[in-house]
């Protein structure tokens, strides 16, 4: 396989000549699981476990780029450094700790899946085009399973109010319908990931772009609507005529990652309106003068995206407070780390000690 067909280009291998790293070639990552990877070199894909050095980083998520060193036969080879990243999309693994998960890692465009039949949720489309953006990728939005909408025209408009500027598919991929123009955005080089709950058809609109049924897909049970995990870990894939994509396990709800800058592209409108208010610092609560309260009141502006908008805020302003304190204590712990080896010197160099004093 030829890495320039996902996305290999002049900057990443300027990146990996900077390294100096003898036998290693740049690879890049198409499966994780813990410790084990799967790195796609230009001679075939190889099983890699990072170093020690790379381990005590940040690890490497699928999609990106490393530089690897080949082991012998029937051996595990070594990621010795990843590469600089134009994206990563992430989340927060903990409810009320500071935890960064790098889902995926240098991707163009996220493809934020849902179906017309039992998942749709505008306040989730909302939340994950605002991820995205954080992300550095750009959001599209795919709305699968048309075949089983009442109403295909109505929730096409729906989404449109939701996601301004952002491009919606409407596509049936049980049916194979609309593939196609997902197909034609996938080109040499380009990288998508796929993200949305279980069951929403994610894999089966992968197999489609593929042409062959390689993902596996799972039944939706009928009592709930909801669908079994049948991705159970992160995959890149490369498409035919080039460019790649990444599967990725069903997520329902995920902790917002990042700042509030996604939150002020993923609602122009009310970014627009605070550039109205009397106050700069407007919190858009009780305010006079409050541009944004004026056009809730006169109908101008939808009263549940307003609710989403200050939920979202409220949840990064919530991340911003427990960085500070986890980056308080890390610092704490550190100085009581530091003045512990200081005592340890002097316990065994006594004549240090007393020079001090």
């Amino acid at each position: 396989m030829s890495l320039e067909n996902i996305g290999y280009n002049r900057q990443l291998a300027e990146a990996f000549e900077k390294l100096d790293l003898e036998r290693a070639q740049p690879g890049r990552v198409v499966w994780q699981s813990t410790y084990s990877y799967r790195v796609q070199c230009e001679d075939g894909e190889i099983a890699a476990e990072p170093t020690g050095k790379v381990k005590a980083g940040d690890l490497p998520a699928v999609g990106d780029w490393v530089a690897v060193r080949p082991a012998a036969a029937d051996e595990m080879g070594t990621i010795l450094a990843i590469l600089p990243r134009t994206s990563a999309f992430s989340r927060n693994t903990a409810s009320k700790g500071v935890n960064e998960q790098v889902v995926a890692a240098n991707i163009d465009e996220v493809l934020i899946v849902t179906d017309l039949d039992r998942d749709f949720n505008l306040r989730r489309i909302e939340r994950y085009i605002t991820l995205v953006y954080n992300s550095g990728a750009s959001p599209v939005v795919v709305l699968n399973k048309t075949d089983l909408a009442a109403d295909v025209e109505s929730v096409f408009a729906q989404t449109e109010a939701v996601s301004p500027g952002v491009p919606i598919f409407a596509v049936s991929a049980e049916k194979n319908q609309g593939i196609e123009q997902l197909k034609n955005r996938i080109n040499q080089g380009k990288t998508v990931a796929f993200l949305g709950s279980s069951g929403v058809g994610k894999s089966t609109i992968i197999n489609c772009l593929l042409g062959e049924d390689r993902m596996e897909v799972g039944e939706v049970r009928e009592t709930d609507g909801k669908g079994r995990h049948t991705t159970t870990h992160r995959e890149l894939v490369s498409l035919p005529g080039g460019g790649a994509v990444i599967d990725t396990p069903g997520m329902r709800e995920i902790q917002v990652w990042g700042d509030e800058e996604g939150l002020m592209e993923a609602f122009p409108e009310i970014e627009d309106l605070t550039a109205a208010c009397r106050f700069r610092n407007c919190r858009h609560d009780s305010e006079n003068g409050c541009a944004v309260l004026e056009a809730l009141d006169s109908g101008h502006l939808d009263k549940g995206r307003f609710e989403s908008y200050m939920k979202l805020r409220a949840e990064f302003e919530s991340l911003e407070v427990r960085k500070s304190q986890n980056a308080r204590m890390e610092e704490k712990r550190a100085g009581k780390r530091f003045a512990k080896m200081v005592r340890e010197v002097d316990r065994h160099n006594p004549k240090r000690k007393n020079r001090d004093s």
